[in-house]
């Protein structure tokens, strides 16, 4: 059987776990004239999430730690059981240590890692590595909190997180050779924006050693394939609740509290956002009982049947590593998302064309670091209510603009 071949044996397989699950999701079925390709952006939200804040707000709402009365004290115990429900989904290894922080979303969250915890961190001198063609939320944080250290005197190197210049994944030789005894915090993203692939974590953890501190940006993993704290050995794991098919406005930061001080944000914490902690907890359990496992095959296939087809299309050249475009690659395929450009058509253009035959994508810079892309390029990104006949349909449009 050919490549291509056994990767339509794959999705053909899964089939029938991936249909009732599609059905769950009203604004999918309800436009069935659409095709949504932005996942990566923000995730639709299913049935029983809808359902779980519909009951909440109808039944029990109120704020949370601020009453006694029983909606009070309901929502107080739900925001706390959701904290443990995100261990549980995260696999933490020591939930009775660890802790977790409600936030609106990935950006804040570690923009409160650089503002409240990593400057207590830090000494005169230390260097910390970050990613500069990341997301650029994962590298402004840093490079705020060293200019906030150097007003108080501190100073702080920061280091590039160096990359291969084949396949845009991280480099791990290169940054053992520059990680040295004053590299005091490394951060890192799990799977890339642009380039869709996973970034291979446990390398860097290796590359550094056992006893620095690092910081996950898990917005493109966490709801898209399973996350393994135990596994990946980090110290932060901060996601977005509207990638993980949950409301906006909602997201968490994980804080493991074994390396460096305790993670505590600063300030007065003010009212949580119920709904989005009530949204979140629902997306954990609709995710649970689809499978992470079993969306990331669904997923990856997907974009192994876009990539396998664009690579043939002389018109586009494909972000990322070259050598994980074919359906039979021997390297680690694109975790649901494939970034483009037509080498005619402006990237807003197409998008404008792609709408217009029922597509919808991301098309601009994707907010990528300065060490990124430079040009705007069309960014499609998958989940389980996307199908095959999805991408096929692209991949005939796309092969009629030459």
């Amino acid at each position: 059987m050919t490549a291509a071949g056994e990767g339509a044996a794959l999705l053909e397989d899964l089939r029938a776990w991936q249909r009732p699950l599609r059905a769950q999701f009203p604004i999918i079925t309800g436009n069935p004239e659409l095709a949504y390709l932005d996942s990566a952006a923000t995730t639709q939200k299913p049935q029983a999430v809808l359902d779980a804040v519909q009951t909440h707000l109808t039944t029990a709402n109120a704020n949370a730690g601020r009453g006694t009365y029983p909606w009070a004290n309901a929502t107080t115990a739900l925001v706390e059981r959701t904290r443990d429900r995100i261990k549980e989904f995260l696999g933490d290894p020591g939930p009775a240590h660890s802790a977790v922080h409600f936030t609106s979303g990935t950006t804040e969250g570690l923009h409160i890692i650089a503002r409240d915890w990593l400057p207590a961190h830090l000494s005169d001198r230390d260097e910390i590595v970050v990613p500069f063609a990341d997301h650029q939320a994962n590298l402004s944080p840093w490079l705020e909190a060293q200019q906030l250290l150097a007003r108080q005197g501190v100073r702080i190197r920061v280091r590039e997180m160096p990359y291969q210049t084949s396949s845009g994944d991280y480099d791990p030789a290169a940054l053992a050779e520059l990680t040295g005894p004053r590299t005091a915090f490394v951060a890192a993203t799990h799977v890339h924006h642009v380039y869709g692939q996973n970034m291979n974590v446990h390398r860097i953890r290796q590359a550094v050693g056992p006893h620095i501190p690092m910081c996950l940006d898990a917005a493109q993993s966490v709801g898209h394939l399973p996350v393994d704290v135990a596994d990946l050995d980090v110290d932060f794991v901060v996601f977005s609740g509207h990638k993980t098919l949950a409301l906006p406005g909602s997201g968490a930061v994980w804080a493991r509290q074994a390396r460096g001080p305790h993670f505590t944000p600063g300030g007065w914490s003010g009212s949580p956002n119920t709904t989005g902690i009530v949204s979140l907890a629902a997306a954990l359990d609709w995710l649970d009982a689809a499978g992470p496992d079993r969306i990331e095959r669904w997923t990856v296939a997907l974009a192994a049947r876009l990539s396998e087809g664009l690579r043939h299309l002389d018109a586009y050249d494909i972000l990322g590593c070259q050598y994980s475009l074919a359906a039979d690659t021997v390297v680690q395929q694109r975790c649901g998302i494939v970034t483009f450009r037509h080498r005619a058509i402006p990237a807003g253009d197409l998008g404008f064309i792609l709408f217009s035959h029922g597509f919808m994508v991301r098309t601009d810079g994707h907010c990528q670091g300065g060490a990124g892309e430079k040009s705007s390029s069309v960014r499609v990104s998958l989940h389980v209510y996307n199908t095959p006949e999805e991408i096929d349909r692209l991949l005939a449009v796309l092969a009629s603009l030459g």
